[in-house]
This record gives C-alpha cells, sequence and structure tokens, in this order.
C-alpha cells in the first residue's frame, strides 16, 4: 500500500502536464474513462457487492442506498461523463478584457487549480464525477473516499485510470488515497504545496474537521438542513407534491428537504392532508412512511413526536421531517435565518410580491419558488455533473462546475510602458 504523502507527490508531479492539454485530448480521456465504466461493469458490481454486504449491519436502509452500486447507476456515471466532455473547455477562457488609458491590454484569463483534493464518505459516484471534473478542469484530483466504499471507489478509480491511459495521458493524474484512517484525511488538510484546493463532501463532522484543521484552501459543502415554506397562498396540490418529492425522492442527499414551515391559515386542512399522503398513504404501499417531528404550533393539525430542541438544526437524510406552523412569511424568513445552512430553500405560493419577499430575503445558495429543493444539482443546472454543493460566499457557491473548479490569472501586454 502507498502511503498518502507518496500518492500526493505522485499526482502533484503528474499535474502540470495536464494543465494546457488541449480540450480536444481532454474529451477524448473523458469518453474513454466512461467506456471503461461501462465495460467494467461487472467489476464495479461485484466491489460494491463486498462493500454493500459489509455496510449493511452497520448502516441504515437509507445510507446503505448511497452506498450502493446498481446497473443503472454505473450507466449514468459514464452518461454524467459524457455530458462533461460535451460541455465548453473552461481553461484559457477570457473572463474579462479592458484596455487603459494608457495602452495596456489586461485580459483576465481562466488556469487550472492544479491539484484538487475531495474528502467524501460513502457515494461512490462522487469518485467518477470529480475526477472527470477535475480532468475536464486540467487538474489532477486526489480522491480519499470513506471506508465503506473503499472497494467500490477502488474499482472505480481503476477503469478511470484504464480510459486515461487509453487516452495517452498519466493516470496518476487521478490519484487514489488508499488508507481510510482519519489521519489520511488530516495529511491532506495539511498538504500545504501539494493541493491546491481542498472540497470535503459529506456530514457536518467532516465539513467542520477541515474548515478547522486545513492548511490549504477549503471549500465548505454539502450540509443541507433544506427548508420549504408553504404560504397561505399556495397552491395545496403543487405544495403538497412539492414537498413530497423533496422529502421522499432521496432522502439520503443533501438538497433532500429536512424542515417544513406552513402557514397557519392553512396549517389544519394542509398538513392532515400532508400526514395522508406522506405517512398513511406510503405506509399502504408498502414504502417507508415519513415520521413527523412536530413544534407545538403544528402539533393540533399532525400527529407526530413531538419535536426537540435540536430537530430544527438536524440534517436528518431519513424519512424524517421537523414541522413548524408559522404565521407569516416573515416568520418564515426568521426561521430560516436562525436554523438554515445556507444550502436550499424554497417557498410554494401563489403570490408573486410574497415569493419576492422570500428570495430577497433568504441568504442560501439556492432559493426556489414552486420548485422543490431535490433540483440542486449540478446536472440539473446544466453543468454536467458536480463536485460538491458550496454553502459558502467566498468563491464558489451553490453547485461547483467546471468554471468553480479553475482559477484566473492577468495577462497584460504592452509596448514599452513604465509606470511614473
Amino acid at each position: 500500500m502507498k502511503s498518502t504523502a507518496e500518492i500526493l507527490r505522485e499526482t502533484k508531479a503528474a499535474s502540470p502536464a495536464l494543465a494546457w492539454v488541449d480540450g480536444e485530448t481532454k474529451n477524448r480521456a473523458l469518453l474513454r474513462m466512461a467506456d471503461r465504466l461501462i465495460g467494467e461493469k461487472d467489476a464495479l458490481l461485484a466491489a460494491n457487492a463486498e462493500d454493500v454486504a459489509a455496510a449493511a449491519e452497520r448502516l441504515g436502509g437509507v445510507m446503505t442506498d448511497r452506498l450502493r452500486l446498481t446497473e443503472a447507476r454505473i450507466n449514468a456515471m459514464a452518461e454524467g461523463i459524457r455530458t462533461v466532455a460535451a460541455l465548453p473547455d473552461p481553461v484559457g477562457a477570457v473572463l474579462e478584457r479592458t484596455e487603459r488609458p494608457n495602452g495596456l491590454r489586461i485580459e483576465k484569463i481562466s488556469v487550472p487549480m492544479g491539484v484538487i483534493g475531495i474528502i467524501y464518505e460513502s457515494r461512490p459516484n462522487v469518485t467518477s464525477d470529480a475526477a472527470a471534473l477535475a480532468v475536464k478542469a486540467g487538474s489532477a484530483a486526489v480522491l480519499r473516499g470513506g471506508r465503506e466504499a473503499f472497494k467500490s471507489n477502488g474499482a472505480i478509480v481503476k477503469a478511470l485510470r484504464m480510459g486515461l491511459s487509453d487516452a495517452g495521458l498519466d493516470p496518476a493524474l487521478i490519484g487514489f488515497v488508499e488508507d481510510t484512517d482519519r489521519a489520511s484525511s488530516r495529511e491532506m488538510m495539511e498538504a500545504a504545496g501539494l493541493i491546491d484546493l481542498l472540497i470535503p463532501r459529506g456530514g457536518a463532522g467532516l465539513i467542520r474537521a477541515c474548515v478547522e484543521n486545513a492548511k490549504v484552501p477549503c471549500i465548505q459543502t454539502g450540509v443541507g438542513i433544506c427548508t420549504v415554506y408553504v404560504d397561505g397562498e399556495a397552491d395545496i396540490d403543487m405544495a403538497l407534491s412539492i414537498v413530497e418529492n423533496a422529502k421522499t425522492s432521496r432522502p439520503s442527499v443533501c438538497n433532500a428537504e429536512e424542515v417544513l414551515l406552513v402557514h397557519r391559515d392553512i396549517a389544519p386542512s394542509f398538513l392532515p392532508a400532508l400526514a395522508k399522503r406522506l405517512r398513511d398513504d406510503r405506509a399502504a404501499a408498502g414504502l417507508i412512511p415519513v415520521e413527523f417531528r412536530v413544534d407545538p404550533s403544528a402539533a393540533p393539525f399532525i400527529d407526530g413526536t413531538p419535536a426537540g430542541d435540536g430537530d430544527f438544526d438536524t440534517e436528518f437524510l431519513d424519512y424524517i421531517l421537523a414541522v413548524k406552523a408559522v404565521g407569516s412569511v416573515e416568520e418564515a424568513v426568521e426561521h430560516i435565518a436562525v436554523h438554515s445552512t445556507g444550502h436550499s430553500e424554497a417557498i410554494v405560493t401563489n403570490n408573486p410580491e410574497t415569493a419576492d419577499f422570500f428570495v430577497s430575503r433568504v441568504d442560501a445558495a439556492a432559493v426556489y419558488v414552486n420548485a422543490s429543493t431535490r433540483f440542486t444539482d449540478g446536472g440539473e443546472f446544466g453543468l454536467g455533473c458536480e463536485m460538491g454543493i458550496s454553502t459558502q460566499k467566498l468563491g464558489a457557491r451553490g453547485p461547483m462546475g467546471l468554471r468553480e473548479l479553475t482559477s484566473y490569472k492577468y495577462v497584460i501586454r504592452g509596448n514599452g510602458q513604465v509606470r511614473g
């Protein structure tokens, strides 16, 4: 087993050769990577089956679903890479151009980061997404997945490296950390000079550890306490569909709804209808029913477990929804300001003025009007796959696609100018 330090040095040494590879070569490599994922499908599924079997006793059903690969998911991973290949090359793009009165011509040009480190947890598709985006952006990637997905990630990386070799590129451009102890994460956080950008994708503990300990530039991603506010002037059927999708379509992801706020004028009719749809009807259909953590303001209208002190500050990643009734959009905005992680927030309303107030006052990377929070995703935003969802304000914010994975430099052209 190679040490983390060895892998970091190898990836760093390989990265300069990719920085100015032409777009056609990078696209050819990406297409070969996608082909290799499909070609190695049986090996991927076999490795994943071992991971799932080992984790089944420790992880719940929802978290195991995050870990599981299927033929359809592998096909989607490959298609995600092909989508990235079809996007414009971000490297070398002129972002701004100006000419000064003294004749200096100044251009702001997009350039690769260098080496992008990604620390992530139990979703194997992140392996292919991250590698594809890094290669297209002209950067090498060092991938450090979780212990529970180690064999799956290793099989995916092996296939991706085959694709790089098929296209004549160095397979060391995708580094894979083989040590899953916490020490390897800390080593990446402290790898000044070897990693140019560190992106953690996982729970609050991982994000906090990176922010507190990283000695390299770090982007905060992922933790999503996403709220849907159903206004008093909402279309009830629309609101029920949006809440159902935001909560139940895939509750284990960061853009899933965790909190429901309902205007108290419609709470007596809306909340019983919601309970029937998300709990009773799902149970009758053999699906996992949603558990409601109910604030006293909503308790007269919906049965559930009394909400605890932390329930409105918890990313459940499960079929659990914290519910509260509020008296106005202003109260909803105040609640979000206190409890939000700045990921994705939504309002359902037919009142344009109420919607505009919500959009202008809510501080989050993505703010929705009459749509599910589940759309906060690089693919859904037309960015191809994503490196993560940034919840910070400095630099990248929201889904991180190719543009967010590049830096820039200024190129100044003159004809002998000197400064007086």
